[in-house]
């Protein structure tokens, strides 16, 4: 397994981390924490100039048909930010379940505006009280010549409340992957998005009230299926935004240890601060080493399932431990809104149970093991 990046994912890197240095610098990224919607017009249509809103949209569609490791090298600039928006929701996520999902006369109507940033796609699937998984999908839709109305809410939908459609996961069957997914127009009359307090922006609640919705593909019950064939390629990729995150974070810690004098001495000299960085390094390179190798064995049409899951346990619980050592080290000014690590630790609470938390992923990467 070769992990260096190619010539053309170095010059990928080298653009998007100057796009999130110039367009988005800390005190930038904190004033848009507080913001009602994670969509920035400015942002969204530079990295729209940029093509990077397509990279894994098909060229017929208008996209650039890049590999899920330069998919992967973008977000994690990304993450460094952390930069908000619907780059992973729309881009990625929606992208990909479109391509899995939908008529070939749909992806000819979606793809091209999403690829050029004029469409916004987000994917609707957890709801109240049920767990991850289809067994978690409740709600139901009445159908009525060929068109279906949606009554009900759907949670942790991201970028809803900037979104121009919704793809929204209800149960047709009996069978627990029964599950078809419904293309609902998100500005339409009985369509509710609501931001949840506590999380950063790009988490809604959706509530539909006799809402139309249209079928995602040409058949009913085969909406689960594609689904996990998109969240297959679509988790490393969140993946490497969270290893953008945590390589932020790490980054930030060495460089407080280095200014922070106490008695005298840079605390970096103490080895209580030195046990903490070296806390966060481990949770770093675990995440980014299954990280890699998931989107390897991708890339190259290897069975990845069980490294897939394993890399969303622990990119989801190193973002989250990362941000926790980091507070150690920085101690009270880590806590300050301005200061930047914040709103990591919001991101790495967000992400921490979004599309699957450690424990489900990992029951799933054994199910992937026994076979």
């Amino acid at each position: 397994m070769d992990l260096a990046l190619t010539e053309s994912q170095e010059l990928l890197r080298s653009a998007a981390r100057t796009f999130v240095e110039r367009e988005a610098p800390r005190h930038t990224i904190v004033a848009l924490q507080k913001q009602g919607s994670s969509l920035v017009p400015d942002l969204w249509r530079k990295a729209s100039d940029a093509g990077w809103l397509g990279i894994l949209v098909p060229s017929e569609y208008g996209g650039s048909d890049s590999s899920l490791s330069d998919a992967a090298v973008l977000h994690e600039e990304l993450g460094r930010g952390p930069l908000p928006g619907p780059f992973f929701s729309s881009g990625v996520l929606g992208a990909l379940t479109v391509l899995e999902a939908a008529t070939p006369d749909q992806k000819r109507a979606i793809l091209p505006g999403v690829a050029g940033g004029e469409t916004i796609v987000s994917v609707a699937l957890a709801e109240p009280n049920a767990s991850w998984g289809p067994q978690g999908i409740t709600l139901r839709a009445q159908r009525t010549n060929g068109r279906y109305r949606l009554d009900g809410t759907k949670l942790f939908v991201s970028d809803a409340n900037a979104a121009t459609f919704l793809i929204v996961a209800v149960r047709t069957g009996d069978r627990p992957t029964d599950v078809s997914l419904l293309l609902a127009d998100a500005r339409a009359r009985g369509v509710h998005a609501r931001r949840l307090p506590g999380f950063v922006s790009w988490q809604c609640e959706v509530t539909f009230d006799g809402a139309e919705a249209e079928l995602l593909g040409a058949r009913e019950n085969e909406g689960w299926a594609a689904l996990e064939r998109a969240l297959l390629r679509a988790w490393p990729v969140l993946c490497s935004y969270m290893v953008g995150g945590c390589q932020a974070v790490f980054e930030m810690s060495v460089a407080h240890s280095q200014v922070r004098v106490q008695f005298g001495v840079p605390i970096g000299k103490f080895q209580r601060v030195q046990d903490h960085i070296i806390r966060l390094v481990n949770h770093l390179d675990a995440a980014r080493w299954a990280t890699a190798e998931a989107l390897w064995k991708l890339d190259t049409g290897r069975p990845a399932a069980a490294a897939v899951h394993m890399a969303k346990a622990l990119s989801s619980e190193g973002y989250l431990e990362a941000c926790n050592a980091a507070h150690e080290v920085h101690a009270g000014q880590g806590s300050l809104i301005e200061y930047g690590l914040v709103a990591h630790t919001q991101m790495s609470r967000t992400l921490f149970t979004y599309l699957g938390d450690p424990r489900w992923h990992k029951r799933r990467m054994a199910d992937a093991l026994e076979w």
